[in-house]
């Protein structure tokens, strides 16, 4: 690569919705209010699941590593968003930039992986109930949840490295409210047929497969459902299941959508999509799995009323 085309950008400006300062306004107080809640309702499964015995299950020790990554996948974006709402000079580093791909991209790969785990726990309990805790004891609860961060990790560090090797040539004026890695790819003046490759391929290793899977385990766990001669059984079985149900066709529906849809003519409105899929899911999660959970409710009871006299 000739000297013309080495990188020349030291930092990137995020468009947003720089058009509509009054928009922006709104989004800040909308999304203050959607990460505080992220905060303070994933904080507390985490607190809720490491305080009560009761809740020393495979199914939460996977909620609490969800909840993590709800927390840390967040923070990695929303709080700089936040200052550039109220910024008048939009910019990120060119490592920041970096870092900020990096996690949002890892943790997104993690979360796509860790559901599939989820659901697999769930099919063991179900279709096997009387060798759960045989097959899913605390090592191999371990091992499955590292596995997921592992794959989420090295896959987002080899996509991010394939990106660092481009060159801008001095565009770099990002139309995203973040470091997203496909709005970065946009602005390279290169060749990014590699990066396209690899990302065809990764999104079928890593975002296709744990679907298929979770299909898989699904179509198991429905049949071993039907085949319950008690009602009561029934609803038992589906309830144990059905919070992690509504996280998956969240997660997934909200990326279909995303990657289905025919493109915008007004682009704004695809970085709301974005938006959303990047927080409002976040906020979601313990909401769902908190939502009619008695597990849940009588750990807060427990938390909260314990210490009185």
């Amino acid at each position: 690569m000739d000297g013309v085309n080495q990188t020349v950008v030291l930092e990137f400006f995020l468009l947003g919705l720089s058009k509509h300062p009054n928009v922006e306004n709104v989004l800040f107080v909308l999304c203050l209010g959607i990460y505080l809640v992220i905060l303070l309702g994933n904080s507390s499964l985490i607190i809720l699941s490491i305080l009560d015995s009761n809740l020393h299950t495979p199914m939460y020790f996977f909620l609490s590593n969800l909840s993590f990554m709800d927390i840390f996948g967040t923070s990695s974006f929303v709080p700089f968003m936040l200052v550039n709402f109220l910024s008048v000079r939009k910019t990120i580093s060119f490592p920041g930039c970096a870092l900020q791909m990096y996690l949002t991209h890892a943790l997104g790969t993690t979360e796509c992986v860790l559901l599939a785990m989820m659901a697999y726990d769930r099919y063991v309990a179900i279709c096997n109930p009387l060798r759960y805790t045989i097959i899913m004891n605390m090592r191999v609860c371990v091992q499955l949840a590292a596995l997921s961060w592992i794959v989420g990790s090295v896959n987002s560090l080899l996509q991010t490295i394939l990106v660092l090797r481009l060159s801008f040539c001095g565009n770099n004026i990002i139309d995203h409210f973040f470091c997203e890695i496909l709005a970065v790819l946009k602005l390279a003046c290169v060749d990014i047929s590699l990066n396209a490759f690899v990302m065809i391929v990764a999104v079928t290793l890593v975002t296709l497969t744990p679907v298929l899977l979770i299909i898989i385990s699904y179509m198991f766990i429905l049949t071993t459902i039907l085949r319950l001669n008690s009602v009561e059984g029934r609803k038992k079985a589906f309830s144990t299941c059905s919070a992690h149900l509504a996280v998956v066709i969240i997660f997934y529906g909200t990326i279909l959508f995303m990657y289905s849809k025919p493109k915008a003519k007004d682009p704004d409105s695809d970085k709301l999509i974005a938006l959303f899929y990047g927080a409002v899911t976040s906020m979601l999660n313990p909401i769902i799995y908190s939502l009619r959970n008695k597990e849940v409710k009588a750990a807060v009871k427990k938390v909260m009323f314990s210490n009185r006299p």
